[in-house]
């Protein structure tokens, strides 16, 4: 029931790598119909979705792009498909009973990480993490405060003068850090033996095409350790101009790359990991 909201901030997602497109569909679509649906029928005057830099990702390095850059042609996973088209549905329903705007941060991190950290740690201490590409990839990274606080920066400019309004934003540090250096920090602050294998990129992108079609084939539900898309992800340098963030939306991150991880070491600490 949104009866009484003024604001909504749609969050929820299926992430991931691996899944069917009707699993993906389902929530990030459908689900973002829903929620649209529901903004317009009970009066809420602002909806702020929480959408992905992965929109606009299909191959190759993104160096200082900003929102002019289209969406992909091709997606390599049906996590960005259907965000790509639940992020169309939202810029699109933003009307003069409704004001909407889409946050594009890139891998969010921070304590209560649910996904990246867990897995990063995971695939560390099993020794099975190498490095693909010639690690010297530049990516974004978004503390998760700074990530909330861009949310509520949004939704303030949709109340106010609306400049924001169908419109997307980059979200993340500001400064984009070496892939393969901030992982090994990381591992350092916690124990873990460097990443110090490495694999060319060709090879980890061959292998994961074929370890999709041997998934696929097989009706495997667990997601393979290589697709295409994460060698992609893990080869390539993808970081983005905050100028139209810092511009109408007045973000600036309040916590620094550093001061974040000593946040994250401290809480890995707390919960024994």
């Amino acid at each position: 029931d949104a009866q009484g909201v003024d604001t909504v901030f749609h969050v929820a997602a299926k992430a991931g790598i691996w899944g069917s497109r009707e699993e993906f569909a389902a929530i990030n679509v459908i689900g973002t119909e829903n929620v649209v649906r529901t903004c317009l029928e009970n009066g809420v005057a602002t909806l702020v979705y929480t959408s992905t830099p992965s929109v606009v990702f299909s191959h190759g390095d993104l160096a200082g792009v900003d929102e002019r850059i289209p969406y992909a042609r091709r997606y390599l996973c049906h996590y960005a498909a259907t965000k790509a088209v639940a992020e169309e549905m939202v810029l699109a329903a933003d009307c003069g009973n409704l004001r909407t705007c889409a946050i594009r941060p890139h891998l969010i991190w921070g304590p209560g990480d649910p996904h990246l950290i867990p897995r990063l740690l995971d695939r560390g201490r099993r020794g099975q993490l190498k490095q693909v590409g010639d690690g010297r990839n530049l990516v974004d990274i978004t503390y998760v405060d700074n990530a909330a606080e861009a949310h509520l920066l949004a939704a303030a400019n949709l109340k106010t003068i609306a400049s924001a309004a169908g419109r997307a934003y980059f979200i993340s540090q500001g400064e984009p850090v070496n892939l393969w250096d901030w992982i090994n920090e990381l591992f350092r602050r916690v124990g873990i033996p460097p990443v110090r294998q490495q694999v060319g990129f060709r090879t980890a992108y061959l292998a994961g095409a074929l370890l999709e079609g041997m998934y696929h084939l097989l009706g495997r539900a667990e997601e393979p350790r290589m697709s295409r898309f994460l060698a992609e992800q893990l080869a390539s340098s993808h970081w983005f101009s905050m100028a139209r963030a810092a511009n109408e939306l007045g973000y600036a991150p309040r916590v620094s790359t550093a001061e974040g991880m000593d946040r994250l070491i401290a809480w890995l600490r707390r919960m024994n990991h």
